[in-house]
């Protein structure tokens, strides 16, 4: 598994992704970072290990304990990975916001100043009224639904 996928994979789980903002904050021991969690101490040490193995924490050595810390070379490598379609989408959502600006103020135009809008002249127009045409079977029906009353 290449290093950008294996960054992803880490960050996929929410409990990662939280380890992580922890160790933002700053190094942590095991015990720490297991605190805020209703799991055993093996179960935060999994998570641990996939975060080590992309490259997203390391461990070291004080003594007895092992402090862990955040890397941020893989995070630095999904920016720059992303960074494009970052862009790509802040220009369409330029381009939505001028859009979207151009149609309330078209809007508004038509609202504050409806004297000056456009009329037809002459007389105004008279809608045609409905025609029946007779009907193909010129039988009656007494019930047309069908249904017994």
């Amino acid at each position: 598994m290449d290093a950008l996928s294996a960054t992803f994979a880490a960050l996929a789980d929410p409990t990662r992704r939280s380890i992580l903002t922890q160790l933002a904050k700053g190094e942590a021991t095991v015990n720490e970072l297991a605190a805020p969690y209703a799991m055993s101490l093996p179960s935060v040490s999994r998570h641990l290990k996939v975060l080590e193995k992309a490259g997203l924490i390391s461990k070291g050595r004080s003594a007895q304990w092992r402090p862990c810390r955040l890397e941020v070379a893989p995070l630095q490598t999904v920016e720059t990975w992303i960074e494009p379609y970052r862009v790509f989408f802040e220009s369409r959502f330029d381009q939505l916001e001028k859009h979207l600006q151009m149609m309330v103020a078209e809007r508004e135009d038509r609202s504050i100043h409806p004297q000056q809008r456009m009329r037809p002249s002459g007389p105004p127009a008279v809608k045609p009224t409905a025609t029946r045409r007779p009907a193909k079977n010129n039988a009656v029906r007494e019930n047309p639904t069908g249904r017994g009353e």
